[in-house]
C-alpha cells in the first residue's frame, strides 16, 4: 500500500476542513432538501425517531419517516411524523412494502435505512430489492448494515451509497466480499487509513466508521479521520447528519459527509 500523506486528510474539533461548505448552506428550509427515513419494527423505532430529530437539527428542510404499520396504533398518536407501509405477522416490513419505499423515495433528496429492522428474512428480501431498485443517495447504519453483510455485492456496487458502520461490521463486510486486506482493531491510524483507501478505490461504496476513538469517512479513496470524544451511540446521529449535508451538496460527497461528522 501507499503511503497516505496524499489521500488523508485530517479534520479537527475546531477546525473544519471544509469551511465553504458551512457559509453556502441553503438559508430557506425550503430549499434545504428531503431526507427519507425508513426503519423500525413493532418492538421499536428508536432509531428513525433519534434520525428524524437528528435531522431537523442539521438543518435538513423536510423529513418523512416510513415505518411498518404494525406500529401504527402504538406510534400514530404521538409521533407524527410517522407514515406506515406493510408489515409482516411478526411486525417487520413485509416484501410489500416495496412499492411504498420506492414512491416516498422518489420524493426524497436522500434516504436514509437507519434501524430498527429486526431480524426477518421476508424484510432481508424486500432491502436487497429495494437497494437494487432504487436510484439516488442511500445511507445505511445500525442493524440495517447486517441485512447486506452476507451478500454485500448489491450495496458494495451500488452508487451514491453510504455505510455507517462499526469496525465489526466492517470487517465482516470486507471478509464476505473478499477484500485482500483485513481490518483489525489493533491497527495503527496510518495502516487504517490505508486499508480505507484501498477499499473505497476498489469498490464504489463510501464508508463512515470510528477507530481508536476517530471518525473516519472514505469516499472513492480519499479518506478524512476526525477525533472525537464522543463516539458512544453515534451512528444514528452521525448517519442522519450526515445525510443531510450530503443531499444538500450532491455534487461533493466527500466534503459533505465529512462535514456531517464535524457537528
Amino acid at each position: 500500500m501507499m503511503a497516505g500523506d496524499s489521500f488523508w486528510h485530517k479534520q479537527t474539533a475546531g477546525k473544519p476542513l471544509f469551511p465553504e461548505l458551512l457559509w453556502s448552506r441553503p438559508e430557506n428550509r425550503a430549499y434545504a432538501g428531503k431526507l427519507l427515513v425508513i426503519g423500525g419494527n413493532a418492538h421499536g423505532f428508536s432509531a428513525p425517531a433519534e434520525a428524524f430529530a437528528e435531522s431537523g437539527k442539521a438543518g435538513v428542510g423536510v423529513t418523512r419517516v416510513l415505518l411498518p404499520d404494525a406500529l401504527q396504533k402504538t406510534v400514530g398518536k404521538v409521533f407524527a411524523a410517522g407514515e406506515y407501509a406493510p408489515s409482516t405477522p411478526s411486525g417487520s416490513f413485509a416484501q410489500t412494502a416495496l412499492s411504498e419505499y420506492l414512491a416516498d423515495s422518489n420524493w426524497a433528496d436522500g434516504v436514509l435505512l437507519a434501524g430498527d429492522f429486526g431480524k426477518n428474512s421476508e424484510t432481508a428480501i424486500l432491502l436487497e430489492k429495494y437497494a437494487s431498485k432504487h436510484v439516488g443517495q442511500l445511507t445505511v447504519t445500525n442493524d440495517a448494515i447486517d441485512y447486506f453483510i452476507t451478500s454485500p455485492a448489491v450495496i458494495l456496487a451500488r452508487a451514491d451509497t453510504t455505510l455507517i458502520l462499526t469496525l465489526s461490521q466492517l470487517q465482516k463486510v470486507a471478509k464476505t466480499a473478499h477484500f485482500p486486506h483485513a481490518f483489525t482493531s489493533d491497527m495503527d491510524l496510518l495502516r487504517f487509513v490505508e486499508t480505507l483507501h484501498a477499499f473505497t478505490k476498489t469498490h464504489r461504496v463510501h464508508i463512515i466508521t470510528v477507530h481508536l476513538d476517530t471518525i473516519f469517512v472514505a469516499v472513492n479513496g480519499q479518506v478524512s479521520s476526525t477525533k472525537r470524544s464522543d463516539v458512544m451511540d453515534w451512528r444514528t446521529k452521525i448517519a442522519a447528519r450526515a445525510s443531510t449535508w450530503w443531499l444538500q451538496n450532491p455534487n461533493k460527497t466527500f466534503q459533505a459527509l465529512t462535514t456531517g461528522v464535524f457537528f
